[in-house]
């Protein structure tokens, strides 16, 4: 007797573990209307490519933004004017980058400060008197910069602009 309920039981427990290993899981199902949203990358640096047209002029601008310090590459080919690039380097104040212009034009070497407007996924180049100061050229009156409609560097693809800032 005990050796039959001893099978018994045994046999109950061999079934039920085949029970565990043979149920299938039901898929996780999911609204296909749900998205997961990736996280967003707020560290790091992220590279913006802007350029202008007019005529046969082109001014181009590539500025990588590091948490707010910027650098970078400017260009103004000018068609029969003298043209320049060069580095720059400055930071974002609010929507304002301003920034350092180092540029080679006629064989010198200059510097000049730039300012440039940030406004919907464009950039407004920032235009007032400057004066020399030791060699550098700044704005004579930052709270005088006009940033006008026809200065506006349209955003586009950097690889668009990669040959003119070489």
């Amino acid at each position: 007797m005990k050796k039959l309920i001893f099978a018994s039981v045994l046999s109950v427990l061999a079934l039920s573990c085949k029970k565990k290993e043979t149920l299938k899981q039901d898929p996780v199902k999911t609204d296909s209307a749900e998205t997961v949203k990736q996280p967003v990358d707020t560290l790091g640096t992220k590279t913006f490519c802007y350029m202008k047209v007019i005529g046969k002029d082109t001014v181009v601008a590539s500025i990588d933004d590091n948490l707010g310090t910027l650098i970078g590459k400017l260009a103004y080919k000018n068609h029969e004017k003298d043209s320049s690039k060069g580095d720059v380097t400055g930071f974002r104040s609010g929507d304002t980058l301003k920034l350092t212009y180092e540029f080679a034009s006629e064989g010198t070497i200059s510097k000049r400060d730039i300012f440039f407007l940030q406004k919907d996924n464009s950039l407004f180049e920032g235009l007032g008197d400057q004066k020399d100061n030791g060699g550098q050229m700044v704005y004579a009156n930052e709270k005088k910069i006009s940033y006008p409609e026809d200065q506006k560097l349209e955003s586009v693809d950097c690889e668009k602009i990669s040959k003119l800032l070489k």
